[in-house]
This record gives structure tokens, C-alpha cells and sequence, in this order.
């Protein structure tokens, strides 16, 4: 079949949705054609067998336990054992039935069917309250008897061919509806460069034949990324088996992938319902391939203890062992759950898996991302990051990232990270006619270039400076070392700061606390206060020696905890005054002016002090006690991916003159109007 051929079959399709146009809103329209598409296949696939299956179905005793039933239903219906439908209504049967019980008649022809496909119409498509409302529209015999006069039968179009009718009705309908274009649907080009970058250079490992590949989408959405990767890896090798396996949370994006396989032939009950990092449908099991598109920036607050709780309890045995991201953003969770499915003999696993910008440098050193990020890089698991273009896909307009993963790097990747911008002007082109956030496209030609530049592992050396270049894995590492400087403390004491420390009742019941056993505290440490109003004290010591003399002289003692409040009270930190020190006459260090400095992992922090730091501020020294929980050396280990930094390009300013040439053309612009608007 050719892709006019589907397109127009997809044209057809699109038609009977013009039918419901006013009774329903365009984001309605794939809730009701996608199912009916499914059904009316399904029905032409079943269509052989259908006398038989039913007479069996008769046949057997009604106490028949349900899982041979299915076996028995399923092998006598001859559709991958996967499908049958007991119901004696076809489309050809129910269309000649009383058009005004063609709702009931539709419903005992759904229950009919095996309850891996019930499941799917009834719980996920919620399809008999879709045939309600057809019903009521009056608009449902209208678009049922539009469906038979479609051949949906395998002799007819194939599964792949139906595949990508398939598709092309799904791409369809998320256009139309923005609101839910961009949550379960990733632009084509998008996964095709995706599948292509994770083929690329493969072709050896494919060939043959008995092969088998598994691959696997934990976010799997509508299986759109399933279904290219498998349509990729048969072009390489028709021979070749592609089991796909995926899990998916949203309902209805679930019953479209699932139905999307038993359409095709595929094994469906490896596509899962339910929510991947809490409920994994698929443990135990490991993959050659993986790819997804997860959720960005959706918080995993609902779900956390049971994520915590295996990390705590399972660490590096579990999937989240490496660490935990902040609560509002679980990109980094997906990634961890799919390396913890790489397979671990020769032929390995690689994985790709688009994410936004956080999951590259969000988190500071020790931080949860950083960590993951660590991990990943100190195991030589990241072969290579590509820069999407902005405002590629449908929801959305912001920067995205491929990242390509494997634990079984040629030799001349091992150590390295490949850092790809693929969002320049050269790899996109933009649309005539914007799709929601969606206004630039990638050409099969820039894909291509990309995938070119990846495969040949090309540097900057070789010309592709703005484009590519190749890092080891430790350039992205920095220490975090503490850089701290001596407190100086200037005391002044002054009517002002006697009467705000009168208004702060923090301060108040504090001292009154310090001084509770001392009768007329308060009052002879105010008087004390007062009699030193205008004095200066460049040295703490000598404040604090001179306020606990002064009221030693009133028969008071001055209290540790009371001093502290009085320090806090009227002391500021100034450069010309003293240093303070503790007990063994070490400085101490002033936390307003901590500092924390990162120092590259390839150098050591000593040399960069003395190069960075020491000349410009003397007296500052690096606190030995903060140092890494993971290797014990002073500073904390961090890791981030900043692809500005490695491909910021400098645009000098325009020139003044050229500026205020268009400001006045401006004013006069602005003048000539508020002209017209007077007159």
C-alpha cells in the first residue's frame, strides 16, 4: 500500500469525523473515531471464524473456567490467540438490525469480545458512554454505517500498512487538539531522529536471522515510539523479531497503544497499565533497546514514600539507588528505572530518553540530580547529549535534549561524552502553519546530518566545533570546596538599637530567659546600656569584658546566652576591626561571608585556591571538615552538563549609532500617529 493509499484511507476516516462537527468539541473526535477504527478492524480480522466461534462458544459449559475459555475462543478465532468475540453480531449483522437498537445491539457485540479487549472499550475508551452520546446526538447510526463500507480486512491492508493508518489518524487528531496534543503524542521527526540515533552503527549487531530485540517504553504513551523503532529495525532486517514492551499511566493512551498491537499482530498483553515507577509491570525483565519521552517537570509528590521507600530500602538492588530528584520534577527517575533494565551480557542495552533542560544541571554538588548525574557518568553509561531546536513540539516551546545511554560503549567512546547542538537554524525549518506551540519542523535532511555527526563520533577538531565536541566524563565534575573568612565584629551602642532591641520580643524573652535568676536583670542590664550610649569597640572581646564588668559592678552576672543576644544585637561586621576567635584562638569564620567555590575535577583544589582566591582575599582559608560522603577528600563532588558554556557564541552589541538611528525613526513613527489621533 502506498502512502497515498493510507492517507487516503485516513482522509476517509477524517471525513466520518466531520460528522460530529457541533455536537461535539474537536478534542472529542479521536474518542470517538480512534475506537470505532479499532472495532471496525478488529471485526474484519475475526470475520472468518466468526460462525466457528460462536458455536463453540455455545458449546461450552457455563461453569468453563474464564482463562480456558480464553484459550479455547482465542485459538478457534485464529488471531494470535490474543482476540475472539463470542457476540453472534458483525457490523454486517448489526447493520441490518433495527437502526433504533443499534446502541444495545453495539454493547452485547462489546461484551462479546475476549476481556483483554472488553478491558480496553469499556474501562479505558469508556466507549458505551461514547455510544450515548452518539446515540442522543442522533449521530450514531450515521457514523457506524460510515465505518462498514470500510475494508479493514488483512487481505486488504496489512498490519504494518494498518499501522500507519494507525498513526496517521492519531497525529490527526493531537494537531486538532491542543489540549492534549503534546501529553501522549511526540512529533514524528522527533522519534524518528531519536530511533535513528539509537540504530546508528548497528547494522552488524541486526543482521541475521533469528534475531531477537526487545525494546521497551516505560512512558509509552499512544506507542508511537514503539512503532517506529520497530518499523526502523525491519527496514535494516525483515528477518529480524521485535518484541516491544511498554507501560503507560493515562487510560486513554493506554487503550490506543494496546489496541495499536493487537492491530499489528503484536503480543498486547506487554503493553501495561498503570504508573511505571511505582507499580513496575515489567521487573525482572531487561531490554535491548529502550526509548521514551517522560513527563516534564510533573511532580512526584503523590507517590513519593513508595519511591523513597525503595530507594531506602533496596539503594543500588532497587532502581532508585543512585539517588532521588527534587520532589517537583521525576525525569531522572524514568532514567534510572530504564538502566536498571539494561541487560548485562555482551550485547548490552542502549537506551534514549527526551527530557527538558532540568535533569543537565539542576541540583548543586551532593544534591539528588547531581548524584544520579554522577553516577551515570563515573559507570561510562552517557554516550551523547543532542540540543533539539525550540518549538518542536505540540505543548510546548522550550529547549529539549536527547540523551543516548549504554553500558556497552565502543572503544573509542569509553571515558568520553559526545555534546551535540542540533538546535541551530541548519537543523530546522519552520512551519507554514503553526501547530499549537509547535512552528518549526526537522527536515529528514537535518535528522540525517545529526545522525551522521553522532555516528562518526566527530569533534570540534574536525570542524564541527560549533556543533560537536567530545569531553571525558570527569570535565563535567567539580569539587565544591567552603571558602571561609574571619568574623569582624564592630560594636556601637546607640539609642536606636536600645529601643529595637526593647521592640524585639524574640531578644527580650531570650535575655529575661538567660536572666530569670537574677532579680532586676532586665533593668540593670538596660541601665548598662544606656550608660555606654556612643561608644565603639573594635573587638569583641572588649565589648563583651566590658558589659559583664558593668554588671558585675550592679551584682549581676552576665550570662553566656544573654551575651549572645547583645552580639547579635549591636555587632556588624567591618573589615578594620578585630578578628574573633574561639576558645583555642582560632579564627572563626563569619557565615555572611562564606563563600563556596567549584573547582574543576581534573584540578587539584589547592592550586586553584592559591590561583583563584588567596590573592584577592588573604585571609580566607578552605574548611577542611566539609568533604565528600562518597570518597572522604575535602569538598563535595558535583556534576552538571552546561551546553551553554560549551557552545555560548559571542554577539557583539550593534552599534550605538545604528540604535539611536531607530530610536528617533521611532519617535517620528510615534509622533506622526498621536498626529493623526488629535486630528
Amino acid at each position: 500500500m502506498s502512502q497515498e493509499t493510507i492517507n487516503n484511507n485516513a482522509s476517509f476516516i477524517w471525513s466520518i469525523a466531520e460528522l460530529l462537527r457541533g455536537d461535539f468539541k474537536q478534542s472529542d473526535y479521536g474518542k470517538i473515531v480512534l475506537p470505532f477504527t479499532i472495532l471496525r478492524r478488529l471485526d474484519c480480522i475475526l470475520e472468518a471464524t466468526k460462525a466457528e466461534v460462536v458455536e463453540l462458544a455455545t458449546s461450552l459449559d457455563a461453569d468453563t473456567d474464564d482463562e480456558v475459555r480464553a484459550m479455547v475462543l482465542g485459538s478457534a478465532a485464529n488471531a494470535g490467540g490474543q482476540v475472539y468475540n463470542a457476540s453472534p453480531f458483525t457490523f454486517a449483522t448489526l447493520r441490518q438490525q433495527d437502526a433504533g437498537q443499534l446502541r444495545k445491539n453495539l454493547v452485547d457485540y462489546l461484551m462479546g469480545f475476549s476481556p483483554n479487549v472488553r478491558d480496553i472499550f469499556i474501562e479505558k475508551f469508556e466507549f458505551t458512554e461514547v455510544l450515548k452520546k452518539l446515540d442522543e446526538a442522533q449521530s450514531l447510526w450515521m457514523v457506524f454505517d460510515r465505518f462498514c463500507q470500510v475494508d479493514f480486512h488483512p487481505d486488504a491492508i496489512s498490519n504494518l500498512e494498518m499501522g500507519y493508518l494507525f498513526e496517521e489518524l492519531i497525529r490527526r487528531f493531537s494537531e486538532i487538539s491542543n489540549e492534549t496534543a503534546g501529553e501522549h503524542f511526540t512529533p514524528r521527526e522527533v522519534v524518528r531522529l531519536l530511533v535513528d540515533l539509537l540504530l546508528a552503527n548497528d547494522e552488524e549487531a541486526l543482521s541475521g536471522k533469528g534475531i531477537i530485540r526487545r525494546v521497551y517504553d516505560p512512558a509509552c504513551g499512544t506507542g508511537g515510539m514503539l512503532s517506529v523503532a520497530e518499523e526502523s529495525m525491519k527496514a535494516m532486517n525483515p528477518a529480524l523479531n521485535v518484541d516491544l514492551f511498554g507501560q503507560e499511566l493515562n487510560g486513554e493512551s493506554f487503550a490506543i497503544c494496546k489496541s495499536d498491537m493487537l492491530v499489528k499482530g503484536h503480543d498486547a498483553s506487554r503493553i501495561a497499565f498503570g504508573n511505571t515507577l511505582t507499580q513496575d509491570a515489567h521487573r525482572g525483565e531487561t531490554f535491548h533497546y529502550m526509548l521514551s519521552n517522560p513527563p516534564y517537570g510533573v511532580d512526584w509528590k503523590k507517590y513519593a514514600s513508595t519511591i523513597k521507600e525503595e530507594a531506602e530500602d533496596r539503594g543500588f538492588d532497587g532502581r532508585f539507588g543512585a539517588g532521588l530528584p527534587r520532589i517537583s520534577d521525576g525525569q531522572l527517575l524514568f532514567v534510572q528505572h530504564m538502566i536498571s533494565k539494561m541487560r548485562d551480557d555482551e550485547k548490552g542495552s542502549r537506551m534514549g530518553i527526551v527530557m527538558n533542560g532540568s535533569p543537565l544541571f539542576t541540583g548543586g554538588a551532593a544534591s539528588g540530580e547531581s548524584e544520579i548525574r554522577r553516577w551515570m557518568l563515573e559507570s561510562d553509561l552517557i554516550e551523547a547529549i543532542i540540543a533539539l531546536p525550540t518549538d518542536i513540539f505540540y505543548n510546548t516551546g522550550i529547549q529539549t535534549y536527547i540523551w543516548l545511554l549504554s553500558n556497552r560503549k565502543p572503544e573509542a567512546r569509553r571515558g568520553k561524552v559526545q555534546l551535540i547542538d542540533a538546535s541551530g537554524e541548519r537543523f530546522w525549518q519552520s512551519m507554514r502553519k503553526s501547530l499549537g506551540s509547535k512552528r518549526r519542523a526537522i527536515s529528514d535532511d537535518a535528522r540525517a546530518e545529526a545522525v551522521r555527526i553522532y555516528g562518526d563520533f566527530l569533534n570540534g577538531d574536525a570542524g564541527f566545533g560549533d556543533v560537536s565536541k567530545i569531553f571525558d566524563t570527569t570535565d563535567f565534575g567539580y569539587r565544591e570546596i567552603r571558602v571561609e573568612r574571619p568574623l569582624r565584629l564592630r560594636f556601637e551602642i546607640t539609642t536606636d538599637r536600645i529601643d529595637a532591641l526593647r521592640g524585639d520580643e524574640k531578644a527580650v524573652a531570650a535575655l529575661e530567659k538567660a536572666g530569670k535568676k537574677s532579680s532586676g536583670f532586665m533593668d540593670a542590664l538596660y541601665a548598662t546600656l544606656v550608660a555606654r550610649v556612643g561608644e565603639v569597640w573594635m573587638d569583641r572581646d572588649l565589648f563583651t569584658g566590658d558589659l559583664t564588668a558593668d554588671m558585675k559592678d550592679r551584682d549581676i552576672k552576665l550570662p553566656a546566652a544573654a551575651l549572645k543576644v547583645l552580639i547579635a544585637q549591636f555587632g556588624e561586621t567591618h573589615d578594620d576591626a578585630e578578628i574573633c576567635t574561639d576558645k583555642d584562638g582560632n579564627p572563626e569564620p563569619a557565615p555572611k561571608l562564606r563563600d563556596h567555590e567549584l573547582v574543576p575535577l581534573k584540578e587539584d583544589w589547592r592550586e586553584y585556591f592559591a590561583r583563584e582566591v588567596e590573592p584577592f582575599v588573604p585571609d580566607a582559608w578552605v574548611d577542611l571538615t566539609h568533604k565528600d560522603d562518597k570518597d572522604g577528600q575535602t569538598g563535595r563532588v558535583g556534576y552538571e552538563i552546561n551546553f551553554n558554556r560549551y557552545f555560548y557564541q559571542y554577539v557583539p552589541p550593534r552599534p550605538l549609532a545604528e540604535i539611536d538611528g531607530e530610536l528617533k525613526m521611532l519617535e517620528a513613527e510615534i509622533a506622526g500617529l498621536l498626529k493623526e489621533v488629535v486630528a
